[in-house]
Parts: C-alpha cells; structure tokens; sequence
C-alpha cells in the first residue's frame, strides 16, 4: 500500500485508527479456547466488528511467537484473511526487529514478502545498515522507534548527545537512508508535548502513535501537535478496544470502543479542515 492509498482510505473511513490486535489467551472470551484456533476466531471476529472503522490493524508479535507454531500460524491466518478480505487496511507487523546486514533482510523478507505485511518495526539503535534492507521493499513501510510511550523512554532517548537529544538524532540521520521516504516513526501518546519538535524534523511523515486510552494519552494533544496536511498519524489503541467485553459479546463491544474513537478523530479531521 502506497501512503497515498492510505491517506485516501483516512479520508474515506473519516478514522486514523490501528487497532492492534494483541492476543493473550489469558485475557479473550473463555468460549473461544473451545475452538480449534482460538487465537484467529478471536481476531477474525474483531477484524469483521471493526474494520469499516478502521485504517489498519497492528499484531504485535509476541503475542503470537509466544505460542509457537500454532501462534505463528495463527499469525499467517489473520494477516492472509486482511489481505484477501481486506485488501485497503494497512496492515502493521509490530515485530521490532533491528539487526545487521543479512540478517534485517531476511527479517524483511519474513514480515514484507512472506508474510505480505505493508510495513514493520524496527529498532534504530545498530544503524543504518539495520534498517535499509527493510527500506528495500518496494511499496513497504519500515516503521521506526523514536519516541517510545514506555516509562523506559527517557532512559536513553531523551538524553542529551552532544547538545541534542537522542531521539531527534535519529530521526535527522533516518532522513539520510536509501529510500527513506518509506519511512514511519513510532512516537507515543504520552510524549504529546515532543511532537512539535519533532515534526520541526519529519514534517511530512506519517507517526505511528500508541498509547492513547488504556496508556493515557490524549487524543486531542496528539492531533493539536502531530496532525499534518495530510494527516499523518496512525492513533493506535489496543486493550481499549479488543478487551472491551470478555463475554460473547466481545466484538460487539470492541466495535462500539472503536466507533467512539473513530468519531472523536472524524471531529479532529474536520477541526484541521481535512475533508
């Protein structure tokens, strides 16, 4: 999916909402371990509540490795039935990978080509020889970490390094790669008062943004500072809206959640006058 498609589909769906869809055994309605795959009855059942309200979805993948095989599999069902049945949602593989050469290719290769995901992401912190073989995609999204909505944040991305802070350095030397203007950056909900300074930096890109709901980040904040003319953000929410009900009547509740932010962004989008 090329960025126009998906501002396209924003303006469409009047919504900037990833709905991630991470699934603990532990947390989804007790009916459905009955199921021989409950995690993708699960997913299946929110993908076909939600998606009219939605612009992508966001598996993070630990979620799904943490089960093995059957994870994984169910990992390879959810994003084949977006792509078949779905085709105009942007589809998010929340992997984190970052690692040298060879190795982030085959990562790419796993998440970009096999798994057909339209973007994934990735840590900065080994450079530019971690994240180019992901730019490397045709039509893909490498989606990078810059301003997490961790507490663990300001451990180090924060920090000052030789008079600048951590964060914004990587997004000034992101600019430099091959085929950067295929990429994304991770900023969270609860980093709001950061994102003028950093869209100072990436003006045009678009920012993948959690934490806004069961995290506490304000919705309003978020757009006052990170909207652009184009948008320009994916609000992210997840336990807010898969966990909405743990009864049968779970997708019917995690679709009321996501109408209630899709029409709080239809208002953000017409306050910025974008129709």
């Amino acid at each position: 999916m090329t960025t126009n498609q998906l501002i396209q589909q924003i303006k469409k769906k009047k919504s900037f909402l990833c709905i991630g869809l991470d699934v603990d055994l532990n947390k989804i309605p007790q009916h459905l371990l009955k199921e021989d795959d409950p995690i993708f009855s699960f997913n299946k059942a929110v993908i076909d509540a939600t998606h009219h309200l939605c612009v992508a979805y966001k598996p993070n993948t630990a979620f799904y490795e943490a089960y093995g095989l059957k994870g994984w599999k169910s990992l390879e069902k959810t994003i084949r039935y977006l792509n078949e049945k779905h085709p105009e949602i942007f589809t998010i593989a929340d992997a984190k990978r970052g690692d040298i050469g060879n190795t982030s290719t085959m990562y790419a290769k796993v998440f970009l080509e096999d798994l057909a995901f339209d973007s994934v992401t990735v840590a900065p912190y080994m450079g530019k020889d971690s994240v180019e073989p992901f730019l490397a995609f045709k039509d893909k999204h490498t989606i990078l970490l810059a301003l997490t909505s961790n507490q663990g944040a300001f451990d180090f991305q924060t920090k000052t390094v030789d008079g600048k802070a951590l964060y914004k350095q990587v997004l000034e030397t992101s600019k430099t790669y091959t085929n950067s203007e295929n990429l994304m950056y991770v900023v969270g909900a609860t980093k709001a008062e950061y994102l003028a300074d950093i869209r100072q930096i990436i003006p045009d890109s678009f920012l993948l943004v959690p934490g806004v709901g069961a995290q506490g980040g304000s919705l309003k904040e978020v757009c006052k500072y990170g909207m652009n003319a184009q948008v320009g953000l994916l609000i992210n929410s997840s336990r807010g809206i898969i966990y909405a009900s743990n009864e049968t009547d779970f997708a019917e509740a995690a679709a009321l959640k996501a109408s209630e932010l899709q029409k709080q962004m239809a208002v953000e989008l017409s306050h910025h006058f974008i129709n």
